[in-house]
C-alpha cells in the first residue's frame, strides 16, 4: 500500500480519484490548494503526489519548482490539467515531474501512470539548495536573473569571487533537475569520455580553480573541450587572476576560453539579511536529504547567525547548520547554541541582543525603541536604493505608513518626495 497525495482544488476530481486510487488499495490524503498542499506533503511524506496545474492561490508548476528548490522533490510528481499545453508539460518534465495527465483522466491511463510512479520508488532530492528557493529576496533574485542571461548565451559559467562567496548556491542555480552534478575537485582519477556520455546535459562544478591538483586540471580541460558534444554546462569559481592561475600550471588557452564569460559573485556577508532564510532553507534541505534529523532555528538563533562575519562563506554556513542539527539536544535550536558553536570559549551574554551596540539597552524604552527603528529603516532604504515599493514590500508596512514612520524618525520629509 503506497501513501498517495491528490492535490487539485475541484472537490469532484478530488473525490473521484481518491475512490479509484483506494478501490487498488492505496491510502490517500487529499488538499485543496498549495498551502494545504505543502502541510500534507511535509505530515504524510507521501510516496507520490497528483498535481494540478490550476490553482486558485499557487499553480502546480510553482509548487512543482518550489519543492525542487527546497530539495522537496523526493517523490514521483504526476501532474494533471483541464488546459494544459505541450509547452507546459515540457517545462513540468524539466523541472522535475514524472509524467504529465490531461482531463478528464482515464482509470487506465491514471493507474498506469501512478504503477509507473511507485516503481520508480522515492527520487533523490536535488543535490543542492539553490537561488530558486529565495524569490522575494531582490538581491538573491537579481542575482539569480543574471546567472540565467549569461548561462543562456554560453556553456561555460566563471564565476569571479573573493573568499567568502557563494559559489556553490549560484553554481547550483544552473543545475538542471534529474542531471548529474559533477564536483572536478572531488575526484583524483582520470576524467573518461563514458562518464561524460553519462553526465549528458549535467553540470562540471569546481568551487576554486586554485585549488585543483594538475590531474583534477587536466579533467576540466577534458571536460571544456567537450561540453557541447555532451550537452553540458561548466560552472567553476576563482579569486585568483588568469595570470595567478597560469603561474600555477593552468594551460593558457584554457584559461582563455575559461575567463571568457564570467560574472562577478558578492560574498555571503553582503547577504546579510538573506542569512537566517538561507540558514533554514539548508536546514530543511538536509532534513529532507537524511543528513540531520529534522531540527528548526528560533528566532534569537536566527538572528545570531546575521550577525556572523561568514568569512568562510557558504561552505561555513553549511557546516554550521549540519553541526548545530546534528549537535542540537532539542528539536529548536537556540541562540545560545549558535553563539557556543561560532565562538567557542567566549563568553556569552544572553541579555544583549546580537549587532546592538551595549549603551542601547541603558536607554528608555521608547529611545531604544527608535534607536532600533531608525537603524533598520536606514539599512533597508539604503539596501533597496530608497525604492519606496520594494521598501513597503520588505518592511511589510502599509505605504502611507511607511512615509510617518520615516517623517517621525527624521529619515525622508514625506510623501511629497516620492518621484
Amino acid at each position: 500500500m503506497a501513501q498517495i497525495l491528490v492535490v487539485d482544488d475541484e472537490f469532484g476530481i478530488r473525490e473521484l480519484l481518491s475512490d479509484i486510487l483506494r478501490d487498488e488499495g492505496h491510502d490517500v490524503k487529499v488538499a485543496e490548494h498549495a498551502a494545504a498542499a505543502r502541510g500534507a506533503r511535509d505530515t504524510a511524506r507521501p510516496d507520490l503526489v497528483l498535481l494540478d496545474i490550476w490553482m486558485p492561490d499557487t499553480d502546480g508548476i510553482t509548487l512543482l519548482k518550489e519543492w525542487a528548490a527546497n530539495g522537496q522533490l523526493n517523490m514521483p510528481v504526476i501532474m494533471m490539467s483541464g488546459h494544459g499545453t505541450i509547452d507546459t508539460a515540457v517545462e513540468a518534465t524539466k523541472i522535475g515531474a514524472l509524467d504529465f495527465l490531461e482531463k478528464p483522466i482515464g482509470m487506465q491511463k491514471l493507474l498506469a501512470a501512478v504503477k509507473r510512479g511507485l516503481e520508480l520508488g522515492r527520487k533523490p532530492g536535488s543535490g543542492g539548495l539553490s537561488l530558486a528557493a529565495f524569490p522575494r529576496s531582490t538581491p538573491l533574485r537579481d542575482l539569480k536573473k543574471r546567472l540565467e542571461q549569461v548561462a543562456a548565451k554560453s556553456p561555460t559559467m566563471l564565476l569571479r569571487a573573493a573568499p567568502g562567496g557563494i559559489v556553490e548556491l549560484a553554481a547550483r542555480t544552473l543545475h538542471p533537475p534529474g542531471k548529474m552534478w559533477i564536483d572536478i575537485a572531488h575526484d583524483s582519477t582520470p576524467l573518461t569520455l563514458e562518464t561524460l556520455q553519462s553526465a549528458s546535459g549535467g553540470v562540471l562544478y569546481c568551487e576554486e580553480l586554485g585549488r585543483l591538483t594538475r590531474l583534477q586540471q587536466k579533467n576540466l580541460v577534458f571536460g571544456l573541450e567537450r561540453l557541447e558534444k555532451f550537452g553540458l554546462r561548466l560552472v567553476a569559481g576563482t579569486a585568483h587572476e588568469a595570470a595567478e592561475l597560469a603561474a600555477n600550471g593552468w594551460e593558457e588557452a584554457a584559461l582563455r576560453r575559461l575567463f571568457d564569460v564570467w560574472l562577478g559573485l558578492p560574498a555571503l556577508v553582503q547577504f546579510k539579511d538573506d542569512i537566517p532564510d538561507i540558514a533554514s532553507h539548508l536546514l530543511l534541505h538536509m532534513a529532507e536529504a537524511g543528513e540531520v534529523p529534522l531540527r528548526r532555528l528560533s528566532t534569537a538563533a536566527q538572528n545570531a547567525l546575521r550577525q556572523h562575519a561568514w568569512s568562510g562563506g557558504y561552505a561555513e554556513l553549511k557546516s554550521a547548520v549540519k553541526s548545530l542539527a546534528l549537535a542540537a539536544l532539542d528539536e529548536e535550536i537556540d541562540a545560545d547554541e549558535v553563539c557556543r558553536h561560532l565562538s567557542p570559549g567566549a563568553e556569552i551574554d544572553p541579555g544583549l541582543p546580537p549587532g546592538l551596540p551595549p549603551e542601547v539597552m541603558d536607554l528608555p524604552l521608547r529611545e531604544a525603541r527608535e534607536y532600533f527603528e531608525r537603524m533598520y529603516f536606514e539599512y533597508h532604504l539604503t539596501r533597496e536604493g530608497g525604492a519606496m515599493t520594494r521598501l513597503a514590500e520588505k518592511t511589510g508596512l502599509e505605504r502611507t505608513h511607511l512615509y510617518r514612520k520615516l517623517k517621525d524618525l527624521g529619515l525622508r520629509k514625506g510623501k511629497e518626495e516620492e518621484a
